[in-house]
């Protein structure tokens, strides 16, 4: 099973290129829901959202949609982990409606997170409900080294949550002048693609380029492990974001239809509009 999608549901400057033109706010995730099939859900991480809120999401989306919600940042960035666990059964409870069109949750960690800290990490793990999995994003360098990867794999393969996959290869490409623009709008760490199976499902962040071209090399081989996975029976959430978010549904078809080539997939129920061979490279950015 694949899901494949962006970190949001809105960008004003999909109306046109993703949404119909004039597509008003209100619809946005309607649409977007019937056009790729998960979304990061970013809102959460800022606030949790009211009982109404939840049940229109629901009311929204198709049976085979899913959100994978990020767990609010006053419980992932709190100066304990463990310390915030108290407000996760209200934010679980809150969201519960969702029901089938919940994936995992996002648990992102942030890089002050150490190897020393992961008792922490221990303890939500498992007071965590069997009933919803789990993803968890590390950003501290120490743990995409030995023996501190071992360890943090051993703990997430033991309460069945996945190790969030990020790759920001592609934004630390091209020109020095393109780097320094899209690092400076995508601020994501620079640590080393960490390909850690730990449960039956991966969730994967993509951080594309803006100029597809630049993207070709990084989505062959993002195609061919996702096949491969997938003919393993594992279940995929990939999520391709972009420092200039207007590409983000485009680089989701292209890598669905590097895929297609490998292993029967549906067809992607959008396709992006062809683009001018003459586009300038400025206009990407």
């Amino acid at each position: 099973m694949l899901y494949i999608g962006c970190p949001m549901w809105g960008y004003k400057e999909w109306v046109g290129p993703f949404f119909p033109p004039r597509t008003p706010p209100g619809e946005f995730l309607r649409l977007y829901s019937r056009r790729l099939t998960t979304v990061e859900g970013n809102t959460t991480f800022y606030a949790i959202p009211d009982a109404a809120t939840v049940a229109r999401w629901r009311a929204e989306t198709p049976e085979n949609f899913r959100f994978c919600f990020k767990i609010p940042r006053a419980i992932s960035h709190a100066a304990r982990l463990d310390s915030g666990a108290s407000a996760l059964p209200a934010f679980l409870e809150r969201l519960r409606p969702l029901n089938d069109r919940l994936g995992p949750l996002f648990l992102q960690l942030p890089p002050s997170f150490a190897p020393a800290d992961i008792a922490q990490l221990g303890a939500i793990l498992t007071a965590w409900p069997d009933t919803l999995r789990l993803a968890v994003e590390v950003r501290h360098p120490l743990f995409f080294q030995e023996p501190y990867v071992s360890q943090l794999n051993k703990l997430l393969e033991e309460h069945k949550a996945a190790r969030v996959i990020m790759d920001t290869r592609p934004i630390r490409t091209g020109s020095a002048a393109e780097q320094q623009i899209l690092q400076a709008r995508e601020r994501k760490p620079d640590l080393p693609v960490q390909l850690a199976i730990t449960t039956d499902f991966a969730l994967v962040r993509y951080i594309g380029h803006p100029r597809m071209d630049m993207n070709d090399a990084f989505l062959e081989d993002w195609a061919r492990q996702f096949a491969q996975w997938i003919q393993q029976g594992l279940t995929l959430y990939v999520f391709c974001h972009c420092p200039f978010e207007v590409h983000s549904p485009a680089i989701c078809a292209a890598l669905y239809h590097r895929m297609q080539k490998l292993i029967a997939l549906p067809p992607l129920a959008w396709e992006p509009p062809a683009q001018p061979e003459d586009v300038e490279q400025g206009k990407l950015f």
